[in-house]
C-alpha cells in the first residue's frame, strides 16, 4: 500500500465516534510480556484530553476506515523557565496497517499543529521496552530520551489499610492547596501554570495533608510548617474512562478467582493488594502533586496513600490507585504502596525542541540529570 493512500484530518465526533471505538478495541495497550490494559472511553473518544487548556485529535483514514489516531494537548509549564509544551498521547495504528508510515505521518501533522500554536517543546511517554515507539520518536523524529519516571500501581483490596495513629490527615481547600503547590512545587519540572484549573476541576477530589498528630491546628500559621509533613491530591480518572485487564497470563486468571478467599484468610498479613474483578471495566484514582518535607516525611506519604486506598474502597468501580514519580524521587518511592506486576518501574519520557532558537536551552535541559521532582499532570494520564 502506498504511503499517500491514506489522509490525515481532524477528528469529527459525529462521523468518527463509532469507528474510533472500533480502532481502540483493535489496539491493545501494554507490552507483550505483561498484562494488557484496554481503555473504555465510555462513548467519548477524546475524554482523556478534554480537560486540557488546548487539545486536538487527528485521525488517519483509508477508504472510509479509520486506521490510525493521535491526540495532543498544549499548556504552559515550568521547564528551565516557563515554556509552552505540547504533549503527544493516544497514538494508535490498526494492526493490519502498521509499518506503512501512518504513525509517522500522524505525529508530523500533530507537530505542525503545535508549531502553529507557538509550542516550544513536544514530549511523549512510552515504556522503555516499546521498541516500535522508541524507534519512531527517537530514531525517525529525533526526540531525545529525557526522563525515566516510575508508574506505581496499587490494586484496591477488600480490607482497609491501617494508618498509624501518630499521623494526622486532613483535607485542605483549593486555595490553600494552590498556595502550597506554587510555593513548594512551582519550580518542579512540568509544573502547570494553571494549577488552579487542575485543582478546581470536577475530577479532582481534593488535596490532603499529613503531619504529626496534633499538628493540624498550627499547620501553615504565619507561614510556618512542621518539620515533617506531606501532601497529595487525588484525581478520579474513572470519571472519564475505564480500564480492563485482558490477555493476562493463566496464573493471573487463576489468581483472580481465588483472590477474595486469600484476602479473607490472610487479611492479618501485610500482603500485596490482590486482583479482584479486574477483568471487568474499572476506574482508578490518580495521585498527583505528591510532595513531602522533612527527614521522616516518607511515613506520611505512605499514610496518605493508604488513606486514598481506603477512600477508593467505597468509590464507584475504583479498583486501583496509581501515581507516577520521577527518578529524583527515589527516596519517596519505597513509601508508595504498589504492585510490581502492574507497575512500570521505568517509564520513558522523550522530548523535542520545535523552535530553532530553543535548541541551546534544549541541549542544556537534556544534558543535565534530573535534580528536582517531576510533576505529572493528571489531565494527561
Amino acid at each position: 500500500m502506498a504511503f499517500e493512500d491514506f489522509k490525515v484530518r481532524s477528528y469529527d465526533g459525529d462521523l468518527d465516534r463509532a469507528r474510533l471505538e472500533l480502532l481502540e478495541r483493535r489496539c491493545e495497550v501494554g507490552p507483550s510480556q505483561r498484562v494488557f490494559l484496554f481503555t473504555d472511553t465510555m462513548g467519548d473518544p477524546i475524554s482523556r484530553i478534554r480537560n486540557s487548556p488546548m487539545y486536538i485529535m487527528l485521525v488517519a483514514e483509508l477508504n472510509h476506515e479509520l486506521i490510525g489516531a493521535i491526540q495532543g494537548t498544549i499548556k504552559v509549564v515550568t521547564m528551565k523557565d516557563l515554556a509552552k509544551v505540547g504533549y503527544i498521547l493516544g497514538l494508535r495504528v490498526s494492526p493490519l496497517h502498521r509499518r506503512k508510515g501512518i504513525g509517522l505521518s500522524l505525529v508530523q501533522h500533530l507537530e505542525e499543529w503545535f508549531i502553529g500554536n507557538q509550542v516550544e517543546y513536544a514530549y511523549m511517554a512510552t515504556e522503555k521496552d516499546n521498541n516500535a515507539s522508541v524507534n519512531l520518536f527517537v530514531n525517525k523524529l529525533h526526540y531525545v530520551k529525557f526522563r525515566r519516571p516510575a508508574i506505581l500501581v496499587h490494586p484496591v483490596r477488600s480490607q482497609p489499610l491501617k494508618i498509624s495513629s501518630k499521623i494526622e490527615i486532613f483535607k485542605i481547600n483549593e486555595e490553600n492547596a494552590e498556595y502550597l503547590y506554587r510555593r513548594y512545587m512551582g519550580l518542579t519540572e512540568f509544573f502547570p501554570a494553571d494549577i488552579d484549573k487542575v485543582l478546581t476541576n470536577k475530577l479532582s477530589l481534593g488535596t490532603w495533608v499529613a503531619c504529626d498528630q496534633g499538628g493540624r491546628d498550627q499547620f501553615g500559621q504565619d507561614g510556618i510548617f512542621p518539620t515533617n509533613w506531606a501532601m497529595l491530591s487525588v484525581w478520579d480518572s474513572g470519571g472519564i474512562f475505564k480500564l480492563r485487564i485482558g490477555k493476562a497470563p493463566v496464573s493471573c486468571l487463576v489468581y483472580s478467582k481465588v483472590s477474595k478467599l486469600i484476602d479473607k484468610v490472610f487479611a492479618c498479613f501485610n500482603m500485596p493488594a490482590l486482583l479482584c474483578n479486574m477483568f471487568e471495566p474499572f476506574g482508578f484514582y490518580f495521585l498527583y502533586g505528591v510532595h513531602h518535607e522533612g527527614p521522616v516525611s516518607g511515613n506520611m506519604v505512605r499514610a496518605l496513600c493508604k488513606y486514598v486506598h481506603n477512600m477508593a474502597r467505597v468509590g464507584v468501580d475504583c479498583k486501583m490507585v496509581v501515581t507516577e514519580v520521577g527518578s529524583y524521587d527515589e527516596r519517596v518511592r519505597p513509601h508508595i504502596p504498589h504492585w510490581r506486576l502492574l507497575s512500570c518501574l521505568e517509564d520513558l519520557w522523550c522530548i523535542k525542541a520545535l523552535k530553532s532558537d530553543e535548541r541551546e536551552s534544549f541541549n542544556e535541559l537534556t544534558r543535565i540529570p534530573q535534580t528536582k521532582p517531576l510533576f505529572v499532570d493528571p489531565r494527561e494520564v
